[in-house]
């Protein structure tokens, strides 16, 4: 699955830069990695040039003269023929402050100068990657639509397969054993059924809620797949710019999944695996990513996926006991976690797997 570079030779790259030393260098980047290269000095030029033809990406400049690259995206994204291209800054501005703002924008990479031909490669191949897989599970959704309800049936678990896979190359790039999306649903399931049986959660939770949690949660860290694999697997501390670009897995994952909506119940689905995906790392204290949620904002499905998440973490990666697992996680229970939850996980604790 995805897109063969060397057949899409004449797709084009839409270059946005007023510097033509800039231009030049990324020009060669494009044409060396098969595809035509189509340029442009300011936001303008930019416009005009996709109003003729349609880009698979533009690489845009932030600091130009008249349009920024900024204003260059918020126009991109908020027209319907354009907003599925993506975008990806580059500016010689590496600040937290401009790559939050950039993904805030829609953008979905930012690449800083000078250019690193061999970084500027991965990016992209990145990026198209993931807009192509968007496109084929877009055109999933819309065969389901048209589909008979037998047939419908059997796309929607040939898109769940499809999204375990991806969920699976997502765990893999990060390092995840196979069995670690086997377990995380077990474990969540088992957590369910334990707030099923509570007081605080039981008319909250029903057969049907654990059902779908238990299919769901392996799908938290699909964004992954959109993430360069050389910052999953750095060894050492993560820059500031590096740590908003793995933190953009959880909008990643969300619009992937929120793009396969249909009118059916497979809804039921998605809208618990959109909410995990894109929640399960907000902080029950308000201190999380990526929207800064607190406390019951946070939608439960995502509560119960951010604790079985560490824990599983902390007893694979870390390889730590389960003794040791909660005695890790209690010291921030209250900051991290829903302190109800969390007390019936502990409770729970000898049915983890």
């Amino acid at each position: 699955m995805g897109m063969r570079y060397g057949e899409q030779n004449m797709a084009e790259i839409l270059i946005v830069d007023d510097l033509e030393f800039n231009r030049i260098l990324l020009e060669e980047i494009i044409s060396r990695m098969g595809f035509r290269p189509v340029l442009a000095e300011s936001g303008e030029e930019a416009l005009a040039a996709i109003g003729k033809s349609l880009p698979v990406l533009v690489l845009s400049d932030i600091s130009m003269p008249g349009m920024d690259g900024y204003e260059l995206c918020r126009a991109i994204k908020s027209d319907k023929k354009t907003r599925h291209i993506p975008v990806i800054f580059i500016s010689a501005n590496d600040t937290t402050e401009d790559v939050v703002e950039g993904f805030g924008l829609g953008g979905a990479d930012y690449i800083t100068k000078p250019f690193v031909p061999e970084i500027v490669e991965v990016r992209i191949r990145t990026q198209l990657r993931l807009h192509e897989m968007n496109k084929e599970l877009k055109e999933a959704n819309r065969r389901l639509q048209v589909s008979v309800t037998e047939q419908t049936r059997q796309i929607e678990q040939e898109k769940k397969s499809v999204l375990y896979a991806l969920a699976a190359i997502a765990a893999q790039n990060s390092c995840y054993r196979k069995e670690h999306i086997e377990r995380l649903s077990q474990n969540c399931s088992i957590l369910a059924q334990g707030m099923q049986l509570s007081a605080v959660f039981g008319d909250q939770v029903s057969d049907a809620y654990i059902d779908t949690i238990a299919l769901a949660a392996p799908l938290c860290d699909i964004g992954n797949i959109g993430i360069p694999l050389e910052l999953l697997r750095k060894q050492t501390s993560l820059t500031e710019e590096e740590m908003a670009i793995v933190q953009n897995h959880t909008n990643i994952g969300a619009k992937l999944l929120g793009d396969l909506y249909v009118d059916n119940d497979y809804n039921d689905f998605l809208s618990t695996a959109v909410d995990i995906a894109h929640y399960h790392h907000e902080n029950w204290d308000g201190s999380g990513y990526p929207s800064g949620l607190k406390g019951e904002q946070i939608p439960l499905a995502a509560q119960i996926v951010s604790i079985v998440e560490v824990y599983c973490a902390l007893t694979e990666k870390k390889n730590y006991s389960r003794e040791e697992a909660f005695r890790i996680m209690a010291e921030e229970a209250e900051v991290k976690f829903n302190p109800e939850i969390f007390k019936i996980c502990r409770k729970i604790a000898r049915l983890l797997q």
